[in-house]
């Protein structure tokens, strides 16, 4: 086989250029999950610029994240499934929807992308709209509002992850299988309302990466650590309960009326 492929390569030289298909996926999924991390933060911090010249408010912010994540995802869900966050990533190995090793090139490509997207944001907008008096810390820097303890940071982010996560553990269940269409627009709206809910108090991260990329380029540090413990510890509790109690064995169609004759009996039964 080994001679077969050495002729094969040398009668054309282009082939010893080309991927095999699951390393030409790989690369794709690496890149895919950093791009769609770039335009992610791009956009959604883009979103909450606010100077006396451009106005925002709360409401504002919040659905242009929501937008931003429908955007990246329906770009690159395909691709490489747009986890875009770590504590998505994290669900998705202990869930069993992907490999470890799938997971730490994915938790570097969110890095990466993050740190890219923020970049991008800062040479493209004048410096007193990254940082000035309405935004001392920087813009779409994750700060605790005054009155909000360290200790209620923390359970509020890993609350609202965890109804994130949730919702992702949905998408991953089989019985699910069909209902992928709506995904960008289930994501979309889920970001949209955690940020409306929380995101006075703690600024709703719920993506460690999502405030590691504003903190670097505005060397803004203050209880940055919240943002990855409350997620993280989030997006593993929150999977594994899903995987032990909730998760189905099996595609069903919840379209059918026999499936609807079986879901009922199996409420019955339980």
């Amino acid at each position: 086989m080994s001679q077969q492929k050495q002729k094969s390569q040398e009668s054309n030289p282009n082939a010893r250029w080309r991927l095999e298909g699951h390393h030409r996926s790989a690369i794709a999924c690496f890149f895919g999950e950093l791009v769609a991390t770039a335009v992610f933060v791009f956009i959604a911090c883009m979103g909450c610029v606010e100077t006396p010249l451009f106005q925002n408010s709360h409401f504002r912010s919040g659905l242009t994240f929501g937008l931003a994540i429908l955007i990246a995802i329906q770009c690159f869900g395909s691709v490489s499934g747009a986890h875009l966050n770590p504590a998505i990533t994290l669900a998705a190995w202990l869930y069993g929807a992907i490999g470890w090793i799938r997971a730490i090139a994915y938790f570097v490509a969110q890095a990466a992308g993050a740190l890219i997207g923020y970049g991008l944001l800062v040479a493209v907008l004048p410096g007193n709209s990254i940082k000035g008096v309405d935004n001392p810390a920087g813009v779409c820097v994750t700060v605790l509002a005054p009155g909000i303890s360290v200790l209620q940071g923390v359970f509020i982010e890993f609350l609202i992850t965890c109804c994130l996560v949730m919702v992702a553990c949905s998408v991953w269940d089989p019985r699910n299988a069909k209902l992928k269409d709506s995904v960008p627009v289930r994501f979309g709206l889920t970001v949209s309302c955690l940020i409306l809910t929380a995101g006075l108090f703690t600024g709703a991260s719920m993506n460690p990466t999502r405030s590691l990329g504003p903190a670097v380029w505005n060397d803004s540090w203050a209880h940055h650590w919240i943002y990855w413990v409350g997620p993280l510890v989030a997006g593993a509790v929150t999977s594994l309960i899903y995987r032990m109690a909730f998760k189905g064995d099996e595609e069903i169609d919840l379209r059918t009326s026999d499936a609807k004759i079986r879901m009922i009996g199996e409420v019955i039964v339980q």
